[in-house]
This record gives C-alpha cells, sequence and structure tokens, in this order.
C-alpha cells in the first residue's frame, strides 16, 4: 500500500454508481485504500429490493399510483418508466431536494441509495465508434476530443469482460463490436422484420440490443432467468450495477469503506501544494460536518452533482468554480432526445408468442451522415432506435364488443403485434445550454440550489423530424400494416437519463476542465469521470464509456502516485 502519512486514506471516491463502483474496485485492486461517499441511503444488495418480486397486492397502494403523493413529492422522479410502489425507496424525494428551472423545464432523475441510478438504468451497452470521437474536430461544434477511439478500445474490452456484454457481432464501422456473451434470442417477428429489411431497406441494420445483462454464468453471477422488471433490482445480480460487481469486488479486497448518508459539501483547494487537501461532508442523518483527507478524489457523483460541487468550491485560485479556468465549468449541457419516434402493428407470425420476460429489444444502429455523401442533408451527425415487440392483449381491448363465454375466450388470446421505433438522437454541445449555482435559494443542508437553462437546439429537432421519417420507412419495409408517427419531439432535456458535458474534456485549459486523462486543469489530484467529462454526446447510450474512461484514469492515476508526479 502507499504511504497515507498526514492522509486519512489513499483515495476518496464521491459517489458509488456506475463510475462510482468502477473507481471503487480499480483503486482498491491496485492496493489504495479507499473511501466510498454516498449522499444517499444505505441498501444492501438483494435483501434491499423490496419490490424485486412482490405481486401489486404486497406492494403499498396495492401497487397504484398515490397522485396527491406523487405530484407533491416525486412530481420529476415518478416521471421515470422505473418509478412506482415497487421502487420509490431507490429513488429522491424532490421536495425534500429541490432544484430551479428557468422558463425551460428540465428533468433531473435522481437516485437516493448507495448504487445510485446502477440499479435503475436500462442495461443497453454500446461503444462508441471513432467517427463519434471526431465529431466536433469535423463538424467544428464543441471543442476536438482529447482522446480517440483506439485510446479507449483497450478498455472497453477490459470493462466488458467483467461486467458481461450480451450482444451479436456486426462487424460495424459506426457501432464497433463488444467483448460479447451470447445475443438473447429473437422473437419469431423480430426474425421475420429483419429478413425483410434486408431485402427491402439494405441500410437498415437490425440486431439484438447489446446489453450488461448475462445470457450465461459469469463472475459469480447467475445468468438472467427473464423473471420480470430487472429496475426493481435483481438479487442474482444478472444485470451489472455497482451493487452486484464492482463494489463486491471492491470489498474482497479489504481495502474499502464505504460511508453512506453522506453529502460532499466542498472539495477545499490547498494553493501551497496545488491539490485538494480536503472533502468536506455533512451526515444527512445527524447534520454533523466531517473532513476527509486524501492523496487523491475521484468525483463520479453523476454529472449534474459533480459540477455542482466543482462550482461550489470556490477558493482564491478558483473563484468560478475548481478548475473553471476558462468558463467553461456548468456549460455544454446535453442529453439524448427520445421518443417513440414510430410504432407499426403486424399480422405475421400470430401463431408465435414467448416464454418468459426477455429485458432487452432490437437495436437500429446509426446510418444517417455516415459517408462524406450523406452530408446533403440539413442537420448534422445522426441517431439510432431502440426497437420494442409486443402483443396486444387483453388491457388493449377490454372495451371490446360482446358478452359471456365468447368474450372471455376473445380477452383470453394475444392480439396483432406492435413493433415500436424508439429513437435517440444526438445531442450538440452548446455553449447556451448550462446548469448553474442559484444565487439565492439553497437545499436543506445549506448548499446552492442548482439550476438549470438548458433545452433541445435546432439541430436536435432536425435529428427527431427526420427520425420520424425514416422510422415511417422503415415501418413500410417492415411490413408493417398500420403505422403511427409521433410528429413533433416531446421529451425535454435531462428526460433521457443522459445528461452529460459541463465539466468537459480538452487539450487547452481555456476551453475544458478536465485534460486527456479525466485530470481537472491545474489540480493534478482531483479526477472526474462521470458523464460531466464527456466533449459531445455520440447517439448511443454512454454508461459504457463512463466506466472505461474511469478505468483508464484510475490507472493513470495510481501510477501517478507510484511515480510521485501526485
Amino acid at each position: 500500500m502507499l504511504e497515507a502519512k498526514n492522509y486519512d486514506f489513499d483515495a476518496i471516491v464521491v459517489g458509488s454508481g456506475i463510475t462510482g463502483g468502477w473507481a471503487a474496485k480499480e483503486l482498491t485492486e491496485k492496493g489504495l485504500k479507499v473511501l466510498v461517499l454516498e449522499r444517499g441511503k444505505e441498501l444492501q444488495h438483494g435483501t434491499g429490493y423490496l419490490g424485486e418480486h412482490a405481486p401489486d397486492w404486497k406492494l403499498p397502494y396495492q401497487g397504484k399510483r398515490p397522485r396527491e403523493l406523487y405530484e407533491k413529492e416525486y412530481p420529476i422522479q415518478s416521471k421515470s418508466y422505473a418509478f412506482s410502489e415497487a421502487t420509490r425507496h431507490f429513488f429522491t424525494n424532490d421536495k425534500q431536494n429541490p432544484y430551479v428551472q428557468d422558463d425551460k423545464p428540465f428533468d433531473w432523475m435522481r437516485a437516493d441509495v448507495v448504487g445510485g441510478r446502477s440499479l435503475l438504468w436500462g442495461r443497453q451497452t454500446y461503444r462508441w465508434s471513432e467517427q463519434d470521437f471526431q465529431a466536433n474536430a469535423q463538424d467544428g461544434h464543441g471543442i476536438p476530443w482529447p482522446i480517440g477511439y483506439k485510446d479507449i478500445a483497450p478498455w472497453y474490452s477490459y470493462v466488458e469482460k467483467f461486467i458481461g456484454v450480451s450482444g451479436e457481432a456486426m462487424g460495424l464501422d459506426e457501432l464497433p463490436d463488444s467483448e460479447f456473451l451470447p445475443p438473447m434470442g429473437m422473437h419469431k417477428l423480430e426474425e421475420t422484420i429483419r429478413g425483410r429489411l434486408k431485402r427491402k431497406a439494405p441500410d437498415i441494420k437490425l440486431t439484438m440490443g447489446r446489453a450488461a445483462i448475462l445470457t450465461e454464468d459469469h463472475k459469480g453471477r447467475a445468468a438472467c432467468h427473464y423473471c420480470g422488471p430487472c429496475h426493481r433490482g435483481c438479487s442474482t445480480g444478472s444485470y451489472f450495477s455497482s451493487q452486484s460487481s464492482t463494489l463486491p469486488a471492491a470489498r474482497t479486497t479489504g481495502n474499502l469503506v464505504l460511508r453512506a448518508n453522506s453529502v460532499v459539501e466542498k472539495l477545499v483547494y490547498d494553493p501551497a501544494s496545488g491539490k485538494i487537501s480536503e472533502v468536506r461532508v455533512i451526515d444527512s442523518r445527524t447534520g454533523e460536518r466531517l473532513v476527509f483527507r486524501s492523496r487523491i478524489v475521484f468525483l463520479c457523483a453523476s454529472t449534474v452533482a459533480s459540477t455542482q460541487l466543482l462550482m461550489n468550491s470556490q477558493s482564491e485560485t478558483f473563484a468560478n468554480g475548481l478548475g473553471n479556468q476558462g468558463g467553461a465549468l456548468g456549460h455544454y449541457m446535453m442529453d439524448h432526445a427520445l421518443g417513440m419516434a414510430g410504432m407499426g402493428i403486424f399480422l405475421d407470425d400470430m401463431d408465435s408468442y414467448w416464454y418468459g420476460n426477455r429485458p432487452n429489444g432490437m437495436y437500429i444502429p446509426r446510418f444517417r451522415n455516415l459517408k462524406a455523401q450523406d452530408n446533403n442533408n440539413d442537420f448534422l451527425r445522426g441517431y439510432g432506435y431502440q426497437v420494442h415487440a409486443l402483443r396486444m392483449n387483453w388491457q388493449s381491448s377490454f372495451n371490446k364488443k360482446g358478452f359471456g363465454a365468447d368474450l372471455k375466450d376473445s380477452l383470453r388470446k394475444p392480439g396483432p403485434w406492435i413493433w415500436a421505433l424508439a429513437a435517440f438522437t444526438e445531442c450538440l454541445p452548446d455553449k447556451r445550454n448550462r446548469m448553474y449555482l442559484h444565487p439565492g435559494k439553497k437545499d436543506r443542508f445549506g448548499i446552492p440550489q442548482v439550476a438549470f437553462d438548458a433545452a433541445w437546439r435546432d439541430n436536435e429537432h432536425k435529428l427527431w423530424n427526420d427520425a420520424v421519417q425514416q422510422g415511417d420507412r422503415i415501418l413500410k419495409a417492415a411490413g408493417s400494416v398500420f403505422s403511427i408517427k409521433q410528429e413533433k419531439l416531446e421529451s425535454v432535456m435531462g428526460a433521457g437519463i443522459h445528461e452529460m458535458g459541463t465539466a468537459r474534456m480538452g487539450n487547452d485549459p481555456a476551453e475544458s476542465v478536465l485534460n486527456a486523462h479525466n485530470q481537472v486543469h491545474g489540480v493534478p489530484n482531483l479526477f472526474v469521470t462521470d458523464g460531466s467529462c464527456m466533449t459531445s454526446s455520440s447517439c448511443v447510450n454512454p454508461s459504457l464509456t463512463y466506466m472505461a474512461l474511469t478505468a483508464r484514469a484510475c490507472d493513470y492515476a495510481v501510477k501517478q502516485l507510484s511515480q510521485g508526479v501526485i
């Protein structure tokens, strides 16, 4: 272990979610004594998943939505697909933890337990492509990334081999292959549609979703048994979460201390050493104020929370927020605009059904603006579709005409197939999209509240319009007998739960907050590896990239420590 003279720990990690768990695992396995500070409540893997297999009649309010309670205390969190009486204990209470929105709504989804949103994420797991990392430099929006695909590819592989990613190798430049476990099986209709698209729309590639869900036993975790909604928690660890994977690995080393109910208020910068000297914490249960010291600090609290902490850590050296040398901190907020771009009804394969509850759908990778000749479109970059097949059932037919046994018998039979295209469009980095600390409002701990001023811009609306039109083309080629289009982009920023940016990576401290190793410019012992570090957004789910960047930054930080550079 590294010498810890005058330090409580070798490393402090703020946050225990997807990136915090990875930082804890990597740093402890490299011999460092690590303190993880988690704002949320303590939660035990397995036994804490109160709604995992609970039927509605065992849940509060028999599983119904208590509308008055949700409107009063969870007006934002209750918008999440994962929020219900089975999972409410995972989420933040909006009334107790308010934030400020200007005239532009922003949905800030927050977990309030150890493990964070890694318990609630959609588990879609995709690599970025070289084109994704080069996009800013090529079209002039945002600043160039200080790294490329070749820099992160080995770390993608490293992470994938540990978490387990099921999927199908496609050999596509626009969607690089991962280290795959076998893919989940397709429904019969999906096989039919895939064959039609190959013939009628060969530019459209359809593959099983790449998911951090096990299709075979892997590193002590059981293969998925298709039992139900993953976001209620998974006691078998069949999907990746920090609770099931990285935190247990860190605990095994004996080098981990995890402290829940710990609100990090401020990082103290020491101008003499040029480093973070203290991490100041408030115990959310008792109000006690504590101070911890370490050789390095990793911020992994999520995009908004980490940036809020950097902003609240002003000093004489960093009067406008820690690491904010050029004014980029808080700006360039991004998310993925998403929604149901198209939905079709299919009468094929009506005699086919499925077994269990497959926690995954199909995926259509980006196919727009991939080549130079595509650039006559009136929009930049592109989008992909997450695609879901389901059968209509009695819930869609309970008002049908009929009576008696014949009616009951008809309601028992599944109806036509529905195939729905959910578009995820890229968001350009734009300085106008920002978060900041409200000058007058503070939270219950005396910390300035976060405020948002961010919205979709012209390019995001153009991308959505194209996604709707292309979706209609895809549905027709697939054989839909009736299609519905969602013409207007209705989601607000934040609703994609892929918020990123606000403390971006870059080579120039005048334009960025972090360097190529996620290290804060001018503060060598401080690293930020959650979504706030992102310099552009791609159109694929970003969590795998966050994990790979975290593992890479941990490797670099420990080498710097061992060499005496930090």
